[in-house]
């Protein structure tokens, strides 16, 4: 029963951590405990950390930490790609030597040790192809093609010049100051590929979410399958019934084969678990960019928007306000009216309530357009190459 209660907690505790850190800062979780928590795991856990660093070692231990910081975040390195590396060469080691001798098992069959490392070996190659291909670097050679191809809205994008390229910035590019290049259709800096993400690339970066999503769950219900061979094979839960006298039911034998599988099987077990966290973390990430890509957006423009449509709700909110007194005053000067109805007062809506902000994305042209602006990029097209400046 203790075990029950473990894996329950262990369980609950984990599911809270991945929804405050992907999801609580969503309108929906304002003032809840899982905004609370998305925001100590993604400030406050590193501001206490630096107040011990410095209230240990002093200001030189914080300027120290302060430094790697900088190293590790705000230039180029190859940090995240040797991690990811390692992560993926070692989960897979692990699962070589302790479940590939169950394979060939009653429900996997010996192709699996061939098909998992292929599987392996192509999401390490999307890995690379996403790190080292041109995320659609603007230059004074491809400015004019960029401009044509990505014209201003004059919502969120205006015309003016990058201070560090010293060229016009097209609509929807952005000056990476990591890797300090003006990219095209930006969306982020992905530290794990140590590689911008944005007109060219994105495409490469979907697949290796969706790929490493699939192979997640691969391995997750692989190992599972795995488990339940060896509970089939090994004949547990006859045993369990038969000289034990458990009762043959899920709830009488669910402790004791999960007490089994932490006795005999627990680096499988630990595998499964982290390879179903990961799973749950990229399906919410590649949702997010698929969301985005569907609709024509980026991350940045994402920023953008609510940073836009703050603004222009504020200052519609300002005009009605200055209008609902300038009415007000009107009305005291006025002629005595007859009083209004107290039900037509209580249900009337307050000149704020009506204010509503349009999100005018003109770089949306259809679920089918923008799926195959993403997958075909306009720089990677033959009339982008000839397309030739305007002349002023």
């Amino acid at each position: 029963m203790a075990v029950q209660w473990l894996l329950l907690c262990h369980g609950l505790v984990t599911l809270l951590v991945v929804v405050s850190f992907l999801c609580g800062q969503w309108p929906i979780f304002d003032g809840t405990p899982i905004q609370r928590i998305h925001r100590f795991l993604t400030f406050g856990a590193y501001d206490y950390f630096l107040r011990l660093i410095g209230y240990v070692f002093g200001s030189k231990g914080t300027n120290t930490v302060l430094a790697i910081e900088s190293f590790c975040c705000d230039r180029p390195n190859p940090i995240l790609q040797v991690i990811y590396l390692a992560i993926i060469g070692i989960t897979y080691y692990i699962i070589t030597i302790s479940t590939f001798k169950y394979v060939p098992g009653y429900y996997l069959s010996g192709i699996h040790r061939y098909t998992s490392f292929l599987a392996v070996t192509v999401g390490v190659l999307l890995f690379l192809l996403t790190s080292f291909s041109d995320p659609g670097t603007v230059n004074a050679d491809n400015v004019h093609r960029y401009l044509s191809a990505y014209p201003y809205d004059n919502i969120i994008y205006s015309e003016k010049e990058c201070s560090t390229c010293k060229i016009l910035k097209p609509a929807r590019s952005k000056h990476c100051s990591i890797c300090d290049r003006c990219v095209a259709r930006f969306d982020h800096h992905c530290g794990w590929m140590n590689n911008c993400i944005g007109e060219r690339n994105t495409r490469y970066f979907m697949a290796f979410l969706l790929w490493h999503f699939f192979l997640c769950v691969y391995g997750a219900v692989a190992i599972g399958l795995v488990l339940a061979g060896q509970l089939k094979e090994l004949k547990v839960v006859y045993i369990l019934t038969v000289y034990y006298g458990v009762e043959n039911s899920f709830f009488g034998l669910a402790p004791y084969v999960i007490q089994w599988i932490l006795g005999s099987y627990n680096t499988q077990l630990l595998i499964m678990v982290f390879l179903s966290i990961v799973c749950l973390l990229l399906g919410g990430f590649f949702g997010y960019h698929a969301k985005l890509c569907i609709t024509n957006t980026t991350t940045n423009e994402t920023f953008k928007w609510q940073e836009y449509i703050s603004w222009q709700r504020k200052t519609s909110e300002a005009k009605a306000s200055a209008a609902a007194l300038r009415a007000s005053m009107d009305g005291l000067s006025s002629e005595r009216k007859p009083p209004e109805s107290k039900w037509r007062t209580i249900f009337r809506r307050s000149r704020l309530e009506q204010v509503q902000v349009v999100k005018n994305n003109t770089y949306d042209h259809g679920f089918l357009h923008n799926i195959h602006e993403v997958i075909f990029p306009f720089s990677s097209r033959p009339s982008f190459s000839r397309s030739k400046p305007k002349s002023g």
